[in-house]
């Protein structure tokens, strides 16, 4: 009789966390196709990381939650990978690099090491740098080695300025800056996952109905906005370069180096574009394909889930505006994720 009970009780809560998870993996797949858009309102600089930070904190909680973390997590990350390519086409391929990278490598962790605070934080740190590293390789590739000259010579002009001049090169310190930025952030990323699951996981489970709310489609849009800001961002970073060269590089610039300048990254630009970028997507889409019948019904109840969860964190952002900063950003974390994961659909 005990044991029939002490069974059925592990059935229960093995089914409860299968349901957890499969939560869990639909409000991945919103993070990374439609968060992003939610946190611009408030014109955040650090959005990035913020989805960045969000999503190993759903990859930790799969974990949290899973008996075979290995398996969970990876399939969760195909699933959500199938999503991000329906809903958000205009991904580029990078973005498929990253949230790849941290599945895998969270994934690695969670199989092969304890629940401990250092692993969190080794996983936010590594993840952040990752994603740190993947811009400055973009740069240097699109720019080449003549971004890095640039930010030279307005470092030896403004050093000279302020009669402060140092061996120590301006590219250096801005690299390691920047670097040190994203490690220390996934650090402070890797204690709050820790603080987040504390908090989810005693969150007394209450009652959440919900109606289907209608929702409404804007990729096109979001498509279109991409494209202009490639093109300025594009056209502001070959005037800094040019500048430099013209007003402080001193007389060996001249307007064959700023044709080649131009030429150059403009045809890296398109070639990264054009060619590189559409032939990787083509490349993951094509076996993300493969896998997508085979989890048809799990990507069709996810998708389902994104109008619920679109109401719950617009609810759970009102229910918290008593609090201030930190803190509700804290809470607001939490309870969206806890109500996202508790939720039930009223009948009608």
């Amino acid at each position: 009789m005990s044991n029939g009970i002490q069974s059925e009780a592990k059935n229960l809560l093995k089914q409860n966390n299968k349901s957890i998870i499969d939560k869990l993996t639909a409000l991945w797949a919103l993070n990374e196709s439609g968060l992003g858009g939610f946190l611009h309102v408030f014109n955040s600089p650090f959005t990035g990381l913020i989805v960045g930070g969000i999503a190993i904190l759903i990859i930790s909680l799969i974990a949290f939650y899973a008996e075979n973390k290995w398996q969970s997590i990876l399939k969760a990350l195909v699933i959500v990978l199938i999503i991000k390519m329906a809903v958000s086409p205009y991904s580029p391929f990078t973005a498929y690099i990253s949230v790849s990278f941290q599945a895998v490598f969270g994934a690695f962790l969670f199989s092969n090491f304890s629940w401990k605070g250092i692993t969190l934080i080794v996983l936010g740190m590594v993840t952040f740098l990752q994603s740190a590293l993947q811009k400055l390789l973009k740069l240097t590739i699109i720019y080449g080695t003549d971004f890095w000259q640039a930010i030279n010579i307005y470092g030896t002009w403004i050093q000279e300025k302020i009669n402060f001049i140092t061996e120590t090169s301006t590219t250096s310190v801005l690299i390691s800056l920047y670097l040190f930025i994203y490690g220390f952030s996934g650090l402070l990323a890797g204690l709050f996952i820790k603080s987040m699951i504390g908090l989810i996981a005693t969150k007394e489970e209450k009652p959440f109905y919900l109606k289907a709310p209608v929702t409404t489609s804007k990729t096109t849009k979001q498509t279109k906005r991409k494209e202009f800001k490639v093109l300025w961002v594009w056209l502001a970073t070959v005037a800094v370069i040019v500048l430099a060269f013209t007003y402080f590089g001193g007389p060996l610039f001249g307007w064959q180096k700023a044709i080649y300048i131009i030429a150059r990254s403009f045809l890296f630009l398109m070639l990264w574009y054009l060619v590189l970028g559409p032939f990787a997507l083509k490349f993951i889409r094509k076996n993300l394909a493969k896998k997508e019948s085979k989890y048809q019904e799990e990507i069709t109840n996810a998708m389902d889930l994104f109008p619920y969860f679109r109401q719950i964190i617009a609810f759970t952002w009102k229910e918290t505006k008593h609090l201030k900063g930190y803190t509700r950003f804290k809470y607001f974390i939490a309870n969206s994720i806890s109500n996202c994961i508790h939720f039930k659909i009223r009948e009608e």
